[in-house]
């Protein structure tokens, strides 16, 4: 069954091979950013924002290599959806007995309320900052971007690509001019791009390393990326695809270059606004937000904060709906109208946030936010083995399967996640 998010009428399809390379490239721009969104979400800020606090620069690298490997696997996405002309999910159910597709759709379902746990939490913290409402306000208000998403996608996939964008250009604006009122150490943030074995043995450290690598490599968004690449029609032929591949290629690696730049900046931000200043152990978005002028000696820099983690929560919330779309009927063949998939999903996002907001306050929230990425990179590896395992095999990709060298780095960055969670599991239970 075909995704809602694949219907003809949705723009953007490849153009013709006598028009310019260039308008070519510019009919395949867009899916990137849709997925790259997910990478630059309030989670992003919380594991970024704690570990630029506690441990100046050194997690730097962290963030690069998550980057790569979510770049490498987002490609491997891209080719599946061009190539087999089905999105992971459908395949997954073709390939799969019953019992394990169900089960491996339960797993992606959890992500998915995990990543909306985030956009929940950091939407109304924005809402908070800006406008002085309550959290718990915030958090119910949030429900009503369903209105937003779902006029949108009538609107058309062009004028849902735009608008994220759109919001994308606000957050990368918004940080890169407090990165220049940050004043960081250059020098320092070189070292930091370096590896270190203190990733590993320092539990804080670890967890938080793992927080970035689970809020940087969304599991979800290699279902929707494999999904709405499809709205790109390639020409006939090997050539064709394999032009699409290519053009799909440079679109999301542009995408998450501008996600990388992102949450670098916010890490680099907070190891010279916090680190340095002696909030080692600040790991909370309002008191960022509240410290963020004083430190940097300029009141627009908390506004930006504020007005970027809105930005960022409101245009990572669309990857939420599209991705339960794809997941939803690809798994079971499950179509629901949209509006009931996107207040569900909401719902299981709002309830515990709400809670745990009336509960614990702004500690538990930012305690839950930090968790909620931990179970991102958890499930990561049941998404990522069928996509490399379906791109490596001729009988669904033929002469498009992955080369050998392309594989082994993809079993590579799977074997460096489900190390990292086995040791953070092992000193957890120690």
């Amino acid at each position: 069954m075909t995704p809602p998010v694949l219907t003809p009428s949705l723009e953007g399809g490849a153009e013709p091979a006598a028009t310019s390379w260039w308008r070519r490239l510019f009919g395949f721009i867009g899916p990137g950013y849709l997925v790259a969104v997910g990478y630059m979400d309030p989670g992003n800020w919380a594991t970024d924002l704690a570990g630029g606090a506690a441990y100046g620069y050194s997690l730097l690298w962290v963030i690069g290599l998550s980057s790569a490997m979510a770049m490498l696997l987002q490609i491997l996405a891209a080719r599946l959806g061009i190539v087999a002309g089905a999105d992971l999910a459908q395949l997954c159910r073709r390939h799969a007995t019953p019992r394990s597709c169900i089960a491996q759709w339960l797993l992606c379902e959890l992500a998915i309320c995990a990543c909306d746990l985030a956009e929940v939490i950091g939407t109304a913290v924005a809402l908070k900052l800006l406008f002085g409402m309550p959290l718990s306000a915030g958090v119910v208000l949030t429900v009503l971007d369903v209105l937003l998403i779902l006029w949108l996608q009538q609107r058309g996939m062009r004028y849902l690509e735009a608008f994220v964008v759109s919001l994308m250009g606000i957050v990368f604006l918004c940080f890169g001019i407090n990165l220049v009122l940050a004043q960081p150490d250059w020098q320092a943030v070189a070292a930091g791009l370096v590896p270190t074995a203190r990733t590993v043995t320092d539990p804080g450290m670890l967890y938080l390393a793992i927080g970035i690598v689970g809020a940087t490599v969304m599991p979800h968004n290699l279902y929707l990326h494999s999904s709405i690449v499809q709205t790109r029609r390639p020409g006939a032929g090997d050539a064709g695809r394999r032009s699409a591949i290519g053009f799909a290629t440079a679109d999301i690696v542009l995408a998450l270059a501008l996600a990388l730049l992102v949450n670098g900046a916010i890490l680099v931000t907070a190891a010279a606004v916090f680190h340095t200043s002696g909030h080692q152990d600040m790991a909370n978005l309002e008191d960022a937000y509240r410290l963020m002028g004083p430190l940097t000696g300029s009141a627009l820099a908390g506004v930006l904060f504020a007005l970027a983690l809105l930005a960022a929560g409101q245009s990572s919330s669309i990857t939420a709906t599209l991705a339960g779309q794809v997941v939803m009927e690809g798994f079971v063949r499950l179509r629901v109208p949209a509006w009931q998939r996107r207040l569900a999903t909401r719902a299981l996002a709002v309830v515990p946030a709400f809670l745990v907001t009336l509960l614990c306050g702004d500690e538990g929230i930012g305690r839950l936010l930090l968790l909620s990425q931990v179970i991102l990179s958890l499930q990561l590896p049941f998404a990522m083995f069928p996509l490399i395992r379906f791109t490596a095999d001729p009988r669904i990709m033929g002469r498009f399967a992955n080369p050998r060298w392309m594989t082994l780095l993809a079993w590579a960055a799977m074997a460096t996640i489900v190390a990292l969670n086995t040791v953070l599991i092992v000193k957890a239970l120690s």
